[in-house]
C-alpha cells in the first residue's frame, strides 16, 4: 500500500481558508469583488481537484497564489476607495 502525501490535503485546508476569506470580504468590499474572488477561487479549487494526483506539491502553491490574490485585490480595494 503506498503512502498518502500530505500536500494535497495542506492545499485544499488553504483553499478552505481563503474561502472563509472570501466570504468575510462581502461585509467590506464591493459586490463585484467577492463574485470576482468568488470565481477565481473556483478555479482555483477545479484546478487542485485537476492536479490532486499527477502534481501534489503545487496544490500548497494553488492556495498561496489565491490567498495572494485576495490580500491584493481588497487592499487595491481599499485603497481606490
Amino acid at each position: 500500500m503506498e503512502k498518502a502525501s500530505p500536500w494535497p490535503f495542506t492545499g485544499m485546508i488553504g483553499l478552505a481558508c481563503t474561502a472563509f476569506l472570501i466570504g468575510a470580504s462581502a461585509l467590506l468590499s464591493p459586490w463585484w469583488l467577492v463574485l470576482l474572488l468568488a470565481l477565481v477561487w473556483v478555479a482555483a479549487l477545479v484546478l487542485a481537484v485537476r492536479w490532486w494526483t499527477p502534481h501534489p506539491r503545487r496544490l500548497p502553491a494553488v492556495a498561496g497564489a489565491v490567498a495572494l490574490v485576495w490580500v491584493v485585490a481588497v487592499v487595491g480595494q481599499a485603497a481606490l476607495s
